[in-house]
């Protein structure tokens, strides 16, 4: 078998440091913050690695909105005009836009399955950018106006988030 190349190395180191800062944060010693005093060197090692991997920023990604709550998201898509896109605003009830739609795969307090149609397009952007780099990020809640429509179901092809193709045994974060 050849050697990866370095894109596939560096690529790989990756990774395995993400995996090293999510273990750190399921024990519950991680932080962004300053250290403890009590940590210890490979915690501060691990903290400082964190902070170096932080994602790619985009708008709705919760930094700059605080206030409003995170929304985990199994999957993602974008539809745009061009092929069935009329056809695919008809099944999701919404009328066809110039700009498209941005489809939040997610779930109700009832672990049911909703497909919800919104005008986020920008954000969904900045998630599918950071899940193709296997980055697992979220966003926060969208605000009431740009929510169009919520389906029941997964309707349409989908970008599953890492954590959730992971859960699924697709591979992931």
């Amino acid at each position: 078998m050849p050697e990866p190349g370095e894109q596939e190395y560096l690529r790989q180191v990756e990774l395995l440091a993400r995996e090293v800062v999510a273990a750190a944060h399921d024990e519950g010693w991680l932080t962004y913050a300053e250290d403890p005093g009590e940590a210890s060197g490979l915690q501060r090692r691990v903290n400082e690695l964190a902070s170096t991997l932080r994602h790619r920023h985009f708008e709705g990604d919760g930094c700059a909105e605080s206030d409003r709550p995170v929304l985990t998201l199994g999957g993602a898509a974008l539809i745009v005009p061009g092929g069935n896109y009329r056809a695919g605003c008809d099944l999701l009830g919404v009328e066809a836009r110039e700009e498209g739609w941005a489809l939040w795969y997610t779930w109700d307090d009832k672990d049911h399955a909703h497909t919800m149609v919104t005008t986020a397009l920008e954000t969904t952007r900045g998630l599918l950018d950071n899940w193709a780099q296997g980055r697992d990020v979220h966003t926060v809640q969208p605000a009431r106006s740009q929510i169009r429509a919520v389906r029941r179901g997964w309707i349409g092809p989908v970008t599953l988030s890492p954590g959730y193709a992971a859960t699924k045994g697709l591979g992931g974060w």
